[in-house]
């Protein structure tokens, strides 16, 4: 497990601009550059007011946003942090707030942790846009078909197999890494003949991450 630390260590905290990630990587190591200001808890809001307006330029000034029209009719579903459209017959479109997160940087940590577990279901960063005056990230993945309900005793197994700690819920939590993951209910992790497809995660890093 030490590996897998080293490795999203150089990940979160590196600067390397390669690859599938490298426009989600861009904007995070930004992002952390801005929260290096630091800011007190109580003024939490106010920074993350602050932020998306910095993000905003930023995007601006690199052409990071997504200047293609998100149709209605494409419309399929949406949950408390998101909305998923069809984008292509293989794709999803999602558009996201970063509503679960304190910072814009915690969603992107969030993004470029999942792609590194999760390959199969990655996240393709395609920009922003401003929706009814609020930014969103809009990021493109492959749509998974299931075809079996899944078993959420099996996605604990196979969670704890791996270090993650059954929490709460369906939340799990990795000492050793330094990780909670949260929110694994049955419609965020889909199942094909047995095999489990974590299509909509949520990382969080604690103190203990950065140690070690």
């Amino acid at each position: 497990m030490k590996n897998v630390k080293d490795e999203l260590q150089n990940i979160i905290l590196g600067d390397e601009q390669i690859g599938r990630d490298s426009q989600l990587k861009k904007i995070q190591s930004f992002l952390r550059g801005y929260a290096e200001t630091g800011i007190l808890p109580e003024k939490q809001q106010r920074f993350k007011d602050e932020e998306t307006a910095a993000l905003i330029a930023f995007a601006t000034e690199n052409n990071l946003f997504y200047n293609q029209p998100i149709l209605l009719k494409n419309f399929i579903s949406e949950g408390a942090e998101q909305r998923v459209y069809k984008f292509d017959d293989i794709h999803v479109l999602k558009t996201n707030q970063s509503i679960f997160y304190e910072r814009w940087l915690d969603y992107f940590n969030s993004l470029l942790i999942h792609n590194f577990f999760f390959p199969a279901t990655a996240y393709n960063f395609l920009g922003f846009q401003i929706i009814d005056d609020e930014l969103y990230a809009v990021v493109k993945q492959e749509f998974i078909l299931f075809n079996e309900n899944t078993n959420l005793e099996v996605v604990k197994e196979f969670l704890e197999y791996n270090g993650f700690q059954h929490n709460r819920n369906n939340d799990y939590f990795n000492p050793e890494i330094g990780l909670i993951f949260e929110d694994l209910h049955d419609e965020n992790v889909l199942s094909y003949n047995g095999v489990l497809y974590f299509i909509d995660t949520v990382f969080y890093l604690t103190p203990a991450f950065y140690t070690g």
